[in-house]
């Protein structure tokens, strides 16, 4: 059902899959050692759900074809396990922002791909990435949490919410500690709501720095499991926050 096919890369040619019309992800397992699966499809909302429930993302520069990932390890965040220093506490006392959900999702997102983006760069969240993932929003898949600072949003994140898992896409921030608020208060939302892991895909020093983590990615996608995230390309929505 799949064919594998030479993908040319700045260093050598690396054999992955193309995706066909079918709905089908070749195996988490198959993929390269720098997390590469497939390439092609589309970003239609059941490829997306299918995507991010067999443990697989979404990932590429503007001009380039769909890119499929699942790296090895894999990145995680426990909600009970964010790490809050002292000056960010001191923040979430005083309430200098106010914090809400799913409030200004496509203002988020832009806003992520813009700062992203910086003078001369790129950015992987494409007006087609914020178009299909604007889809899974109004289907009640994607979610955004907004920081307001004197009315002017000032920082946030989005992702997709399956099971007890929130799978992280991208966070901003325009205000100091704006991006830290929102995913403290995130962490806060889902651990009341029983949820188990968010996932951050990928390491970074200041998600590391925030308490996130590598596990294997055999545990991850068993983790994935014990959330109530299995393959599928119809879902039902669950409510958040709940």
């Amino acid at each position: 059902l799949l064919r594998l096919i030479q993908l040319r890369n700045t260093v050598n040619e690396v054999p992955v899959y193309q995706l066909i019309k079918q709905m089908v992800f070749p195996p988490p397992g198959l993929a390269e050692p720098d997390g590469l699966l497939a390439i092609g499809g589309d970003l239609s909302p059941q490829r997306l759900l299918l995507a991010y429930s067999s443990g697989i993302f979404p990932w590429f520069n503007e001009g380039e074809p769909i890119l499929w990932w699942s790296p090895d390890p894999r990145c995680i965040l426990e909600p009970d396990a964010v790490h809050v220093s002292r000056s960010l506490a001191k923040v979430l006392r005083r309430g200098i922002f106010s914090v809400t959900f799913n409030r200004a999702f496509l203002d988020v997102m832009r806003s992520c791909g813009e700062l992203r983006r910086g003078p001369g760069g790129g950015t992987w969240i494409t007006e087609s990435m914020v178009q299909s993932y604007n889809r899974l929003h109004q289907m009640g898949f994607a979610h955004s949490v907004e920081c307001w600072l004197d009315g002017e949003l000032a920082g946030g994140l989005y992702g997709v919410s399956l099971g007890k898992c929130f799978f992280g896409e991208s966070m901003f921030h325009r205000s100091t500690d704006a991006s830290k608020v929102a995913l403290a208060t995130l962490a806060e939302r889902l651990l009341g709501c029983g949820y188990t892991m968010i996932d951050c895909q990928l390491p970074t020093p200041h998600l590391l720095s925030l308490g996130a983590r590598e596990i294997p990615r055999d545990e991850y996608l068993e983790r994935l499991v014990r959330a109530g995230v299995r393959p599928a390309t119809t879902l039902l929505p669950t409510v958040f926050p709940c």
